[in-house]
């Protein structure tokens, strides 16, 4: 039995109430709403409220999860437009009067920070309140509202070594990125799961993701090798998401001279099988998706989005090129560089093995009840101390 499933009893005489802030993005909002269902799982009756954005995807999402969420009007700095920054300042300032009143109301035993816009004035007002916080950081280069948040929080989260650069040391606490449980759970072996996505299922298969929202710079490389004519030469399949807001543009520019070996969609709604198909997988290097590759041993090629604050993307995939659990393509490189690698790594078992052999060395499991014990720990000593 591992550390984390050893359940803390909690000092207290009635449920846990905790406030999670944060989203603005999926690498956000996931490992929120894993937090909160292991929170129900461990202490059941817990009672938990989401603070969020206005007009961010936390707003649709947390609610089609089954919890509660309330909105402030925050928005972030424009860092290129700085005129436009005057309505920002009167956003936060009402979102910390909002704030104040929200976790005066919901009086949390706790409240948790996973990153994003609203987690700034929530966890401040938590912090001047006297309610112990807990930061929740997925990615390798700290962003800006956790760095800033740091100093009063009691306990810190983090997914990857070094972090002491941005936080202190003390508070740091080795937890890794919770991950969606279905997605490691998969119904069906690899052959199978080919089949299941419209493949033969005798060859390796190639995923490529740029998210949900697709990636130019990946589908301007597909376009590229599927027009040159080699994309069909070669011997594997290869399932192509390119987002449904590109979707028309990519269908049109290879249009009549998509190979067979290739598949073109917009959107994959079951990720499990289309991870459980693939032999190497092309991606973006968000916190969230390299957490899943690490759990499930996922050779990859990470292409780090340029569109990032701080970066925090290449940060993520040198974190793993560096150790050799996967291979990194710059986003300006893709178009001549890509293809090449594809090719070159899916058609050598001597290396698929070595990057799956690495990258899952990095993994760190039941991150979210990891998590739940430092809430824990953080609630009972804050009681012991009132």
């Amino acid at each position: 039995m591992s550390e984390n499933s050893t359940i803390i009893p909690l000092k207290l005489n009635r449920p846990l109430r905790v406030i999670i802030s944060g989203g603005g993005t999926g690498g956000h909002i996931f490992p929120a709403l894993s937090i909160a269902d292991a929170l129900k799982r461990t202490y059941p009756g817990t009672e938990i409220l989401f603070v969020g954005a206005e007009n961010r995807m936390e707003m649709r999402r947390v609610p089609e999860a089954g919890y509660d969420i309330l909105g402030l009007p925050v928005a972030g700095f424009d860092r290129r437009r700085l005129w436009r920054n005057f309505g920002v300042l009167i956003k936060l300032f009402k979102s910390v009067r909002m704030a104040r009143r929200i976790v005066r109301d919901f009086k949390p035993d706790i409240a948790v920070g996973v990153g994003g816009y609203a987690s700034g004035p929530t966890l401040k007002a938590a912090q001047k309140l006297g309610i112990p916080t807990l930061l929740q950081e997925q990615n390798s280069f700290a962003g800006v509202t956790n760095k800033l948040l740091a100093g009063h929080a009691s306990k810190i989260c983090v997914a990857y070594p070094g972090m002491e650069r941005f936080f202190p040391a003390d508070k740091i606490v080795m937890t890794g990125n919770p991950v969606r449980k279905a997605l490691l759970e998969p119904d069906c072996d690899s052959t199978e799961a080919r089949k299941r996505l419209g493949f033969s299922g005798k060859r390796p298969m190639v995923l490529i993701v740029g998210g949900s929202l697709g990636a130019r710079s990946l589908n301007e490389a597909m376009i590229q090798v599927i027009r040159s004519g080699d994309a069909g030469k070669v011997k594997f399949d290869l399932l192509w998401q390119c987002g449904g807001a590109d979707h028309k543009r990519c269908q049109e520019a290879v249009e009549g001279i998509l190979p067979s070996n290739i598949i073109l969609t917009d959107f994959i709604s079951d990720m499990a099988t289309a991870y459980c198909a693939a032999d190497l997988v092309v991606a973006r290097a968000g916190a969230g998706t390299i957490s899943e590759l690490e759990l499930l041993g996922k050779p990859a090629i990470l292409v780090p989005s340029p569109n990032v604050a701080e970066d925090h993307q290449r940060h993520n995939a040198e974190a793993l090129a560096s150790r050799g659990a996967a291979d990194m393509v710059l986003d300006a490189d893709a178009g001549s560089r890509l293809w090449v690698d594809i090719c070159t790594i899916i058609e050598n078992t001597e290396t698929l093995r070595l990057l799956s052999e690495n990258i899952s060395s990095l993994a760190l499991r039941d991150s979210d009840a990891a998590i739940v014990r430092q809430i824990a720990l953080t609630v009972n000593a804050a009681h012991a101390e009132a």
